[in-house]
């Protein structure tokens, strides 16, 4: 059989593996993704319950208490390598679990909006830890023939994740009464479903919450059972450790492997976030392709749609339950169009790929942005004159008001465009971080890399509200910007990974490391 070839990176080596241990280690390591997704989303379902419940009117202040789990994701990105190069891959997912377990149960039971937005910070530093460590220790262990395929394993759990909690979200609100069970609190901020009680006397949106603890607790415990990794193992000077653990993996040349790697890690020191220090405002130029493909990632707009669908689907006039269920269905969207990227990437190659999603991408964010610009607007005078469906409260004002056609145009366009993201930046970005930078610098400057991220996704999350409020148009508008700047990005400074050894990224990527000499 003739080895598949790329113009960038010649021949790929199909090694022989147990491919049944790798791909079983693999899948542990990625459920850090599962409850990315989860942790990230459940809040989309119950945003507006939170709001009621603490009587959260400012839009300003709405974005906040959803994105300040965001800010602890970039503290948990910026700290997750050096505790994976300090305590190891596998203590560092433990401990990911073991938090993720605590947000859940403190944001379920919450004294007062403070309290509530620090579990959310928890959670967050969960997040953060996951999404450095699972794409990390993915590549670390994953063949090169396979490690892409492997690796998207990661961002598979995560929209499994998202879907999952719309799933568990929508089975919640339609076990809840109908009816509310409370005196308003405030007649212009009425409260929703999910603040109807379910049982135990928990309100609806407090469940969405808990239900975080039954994958935390599994994580928690599979994690305990995979090998760490090599590359952290032979770092730490534990080579025949590190040979048992590839001996599980590869079926022959094990020694050679375990001498690549230390040649790769070869140095008077450990790695540390010293070595990603460069000429380009202070780090290497390869961490900077990284850090911007990380934060295109989120400029497209992506966790917009996640965090805020039912609100958009809700200024656009659908009701909660059909605000449910069309934020559903883009769940299943994002999974399906998943398994298109895990069957692509190693075949196609993470490059084209890319291309392919930024242009799709492109096309249609700026039919959504057509749409919802020129739709008619919710007017004052309208809410006077008895209003309408998604044009009735003072917070409806300036939202978009789609007829049928616009409202089915609104939802193919979504839909295509998720599938886009899904099937190529969704995991593709996430598996360059894991295996663009050399053994040396992969830790620190993934740390960078995913902190960079979350910070991005900050931004998008806390500026969104405040964005609707002015126009819907114009929000999906700037993010069609950024999905067109994001071609011309990769087109000039992504290079193929595809089926490139770890241990050569350094020579592929001419990087510079700290100490040593251009290569």
């Amino acid at each position: 059989m003739v080895a598949p070839t790329t113009r960038e990176t010649g021949p790929v080596i199909v090694e022989k593996v147990h491919t049944g241990k790798v791909v079983g280690i693999s899948i542990i390591a990625a459920l850090g993704g599962f409850l990315f997704g989860y942790d990230s989303s459940v809040i989309n379902g119950a945003n507006k319950a939170v709001f009621y419940q603490f009587q959260i009117e400012n839009t300003s202040l709405q974005g906040f208490v959803v994105a300040i789990a965001l800010l602890g994701s970039a503290v948990g990105a910026f700290f997750g390598g050096r505790l994976a190069d300090k305590i190891g891959r596998k203590k560092v997912m433990v401990i990911a679990a073991i938090l993720f377990l605590i947000a859940g149960v403190g944001q379920a039971f919450p004294f007062s909006v403070g309290d509530f937005m620090l579990w959310r910070v928890v959670g967050g530093f969960a997040i953060g830890l996951a999404a450095v460590i699972s794409p990390m220790y993915i590549s670390e262990v994953a063949p090169a023939h396979l490690r892409g395929r492997l690796s998207s394993l990661f961002q598979l759990a995560i929209v499994v994740g998202i879907f999952a909690t719309q799933l568990v979200n929508q089975i919640i609100i339609a076990m809840v009464p109908d009816t509310v069970q409370e005196p308003l609190k405030n007649p212009q901020v009425p409260p929703v479903e999910a603040n109807n009680v379910l049982a135990l006397g928990l309100q609806a949106w407090q469940w969405m919450f808990l239900c975080m603890v039954v994958p935390a607790v599994i994580y928690w415990l599979l994690s305990l059972t995979i090998p760490e990794s090599p590359r952290y193992l032979v770092a730490e000077k534990k080579s025949d450790k590190a040979k048992e653990v590839l001996s599980t993996i590869y079926v022959e040349d094990v020694d050679g492997k375990i001498a690549a790697i230390e040649e790769s890690l070869k140095g008077d020191h450990k790695p540390s976030m010293k070595d990603i220090k460069g000429p380009r405002f202070g780090l290497l130029p390869l961490v900077w392709v990284g850090i911007i493909l990380a934060i295109f990632q989120q400029f497209v707009g992506i966790n917009a749609v996640f965090y805020y669908s039912n609100l958009i689907w809700s200024a656009v006039g659908f009701d909660e339950s059909k605000a449910f269920t069309t934020s559903t269905i883009i769940s299943a969207v994002n999974v399906i169009f998943t398994f298109v990227a895990i069957a692509l990437i190693d075949r196609v190659g993470r490059k084209l790929l890319l291309l392919v999603g930024s242009a799709g991408m492109f096309i249609t964010l700026a039919i959504l942005a057509i749409t919802f610009v020129t739709a008619p607007k919710c007017t004052q005078a309208l809410i006077d004159a008895g209003g309408t469906a998604g044009c009735d409260l003072p917070a409806d004002l300036n939202t978009p008001m789609l007829s049928a056609s616009g409202g089915w145009i609104a939802v193919i366009a979504l839909n295509t465009y998720v599938a886009f993201f899904a099937a190529t930046w969704g995991p593709i970005v996430w598996v360059l971080l894991g295996e663009m930078f050399p053994n040396k610098i992969r830790a620190a400057a993934l740390s960078i890399g995913v902190m960079a991220n979350w910070i991005a996704n900050f931004i998008v999350s806390e500026t969104f509200p405040t964005l609707v409020s002015i126009s819907l148009g114009l929000a999906y508008g700037i993010f069609t910007v950024c999905a067109l700047l994001s071609f011309f990005y990769v087109l000039k400074f992504v290079k193929e990974t595809k089926g490139v050894e770890l241990e050569d990224m350094e020579s592929l990527e001419g990087v510079e490391l700290a100490g040593e000499a251009t290569v």
